[in-house]
């Protein structure tokens, strides 16, 4: 026989029903977004296209959008590779997305405080009275129930718990999104810089054969009486300077390699070979400009500080409703008998249901100094929100400012090499006719020498400072879907642990998330 419907008493049927009609609203304050962006801006000055002799010009577009995959406008199918194996092999990444993955799990795992909790218990006892009597008296208890507790979330403070734990959510999820900036933008500035070096080790050993080969016609004059021993000794020590500023530019670039094989998720034996030059990379000719109001939406940084003043205005949710009185229902229904054949047969059934309320009277303020406590803590989420906002558009500022500094420095380093270059093949003339003393030639090598160099760097701080722009704008990620769908979390409807979670495995075998 099934054991009688279990009813509740129509004294209950006002309770729920106002305990309905409460939990409507949720005390605490309802979050909002501070505007902070209102007469916010990049410069005082407007900005103009960046033209540099030797090299593109660069047009900034007001309002124009940022690709989610900025970096393919360098134009380096080997660059697009390594930052595709960077995103799915960097420890970092991965990391990230399985924070990402623990927080979506907890905000599941909040949310089951919206609904009953039922466990289910049975015992089968044999028990003997009597023990020094006779005959004993020996029988058997058998009982079986299932409970069921609930609590009603009659103030919201179980929202404002679950409003928090969404917010952390929101918290990884940008977090992974600055990883992936950080990652991609770090993974371009080595490959410029690999490419910088490059080209510095090309022309230091271009100059170091135009220096032997002085060397060369200085000790044949010698030898015809033309020049004396300090011209040769002062020319072999010019080019001994120069061999000698040769092995600090191949120490950068293994070190440099290194630390590309690090971001692609490689050790130092397994770097990639990569043959990257600046001729071999494309400057991006026209840069998106996001207007002032986008950049709290699409910087990473400032969406995850948001996050957090959002989750620690919950908080003061969560701390007010503490302070006032916590509801609870608990109910059972089960059966008890003499043997597991006779359970939940006729007079068996048993049930009870139970309703409490508690209410903290004296704690010594306890409760008030943690509420006091998390508004304070809104206080400093809010203050550092703003900083962050203002950090954001200072990256901007900088930037733009960069980039406009650096045509100019390019277009003035390539205007001195060309005058170098020019003063130099002027004074070998010179110098072979007689005209000119060697120390003239001298001065005319060391000040060409330096021209490249200077240009180099000049050429490699426009593609990296375009990347940074690009960083700055917040990269894009709004144009892509590079989370891993395992990071979002498994909701389960009844909360039985999977089989594969009872089985050990070796975390070593796992492979990270793509």
């Amino acid at each position: 026989m099934t054991p009688p419907a279990l009813r509740l008493p129509r004294v209950w049927l006002p309770g729920v029903l106002c305990a309905t009609l409460l939990s409507a609203c949720a005390v605490g304050p309802d979050y909002t977004r501070p505007d902070l962006t209102k007469d916010a801006g990049y410069s005082r000055q407007p900005l103009a296209a960046t033209a540099a002799a030797g090299g593109v010009a660069q047009q900034f577009v007001s309002g124009q959008d940022v690709p989610g995959q900025w970096w393919q406008l360098y134009h380096s199918p080997e660059l697009n590779a390594l930052v595709d194996e960077a995103l799915k092999a960097n420890p970092s990444a991965a990391a990230a997305q399985a924070s990402l993955r623990q927080a979506n799990e907890l905000v599941y795992a909040s949310q089951a405080s919206f609904l009953p909790t039922v466990s289910g218990s049975g015992s089968y006892t044999r028990e003997r009275q009597g023990f020094f009597t006779f005959p004993p008296q020996v029988f058997n208890v058998a009982s079986a129930s299932l409970s069921v507790s609930y609590a009603p979330d009659i103030f919201g403070g179980t929202r404002r718990q679950v409003e928090s734990a969404k917010a952390q959510a929101q918290y990884q999820r940008f977090q992974l999104e600055a990883t992936y900036l950080t990652l991609t933008t770090n993974v371009v500035n080595t490959a410029v810089t690999l490419a910088s070096v490059r080209d510095q080790i090309a022309a230091t050993e271009s100059l170091i054969q135009l220096q032997a080969k002085e060397l060369d016609i200085l000790q044949e004059r010698q030898r015809l009486g033309a020049v004396s021993s300090a011209d040769v000794l002062a020319q072999q020590a010019t080019l001994a300077q120069t061999r000698a500023s040769l092995p600090p530019l191949q120490k950068q670039l293994a070190q440099t390699r290194n630390q590309l094989a690090a971001y692609m998720g490689r050790f130092p034996n397994q770097a990639p070979i990569e043959n990257f030059t600046l001729a071999s990379l494309h400057l991006p000719e026209t840069l998106p400009l996001s207007l002032p109001s986008a950049i709290v939406e699409q910087r990473p940084d400032v969406r995850a500080a948001e996050a957090q003043l959002h989750e620690a205005s919950a908080q003061i949710g969560v701390a007010i409703a503490n302070q006032l009185p916590q509801f609870s229902i608990t109910g059972s229904l089960g059966s008890g008998a003499s043997s597991l054949g006779k359970l939940f047969s006729a007079g068996t059934g048993v049930w009870s249901i139970a309703g409490s309320v508690a209410q903290t009277i004296f704690d010594a303020g306890a409760l008030e100094h943690k509420k006091r406590a998390a508004v304070a803590a809104f206080d400093a989420s809010a203050d550092l929100y703003r900083g962050t906002v203002i950090g954001a558009f200072q990256d901007v500022s900088n930037s733009l400012r960069a980039l406009e500094s650096d045509a100019d420095a390019l277009e003035q380093q390539s205007d001195a090499e060309r005058a170098a270059q020019d003063s130099l093949n002027l004074t070998q003339g010179q110098y072979k006719l007689g005209a000119l003393s060697y120390p003239s030639l001298l001065a005319a090598q060391q000040t060409y020498q330096n021209a490249v160099l200077a240009r180099v760097k000049a050429q490699a701080a426009r593609y990296s400072d375009t990347a940074a722009l690009f960083q700055a704008l917040g990269g894009g990620w709004w144009n892509r879907s590079d989370v891993a769908p395992a990071s979002r979390g498994q909701p389960l409807s009844l909360g039985i642990p999977l089989v594969s979670s009872l089985i050990p495995s070796d975390r070593t075998e796992q492979q990270p998330n793509q």
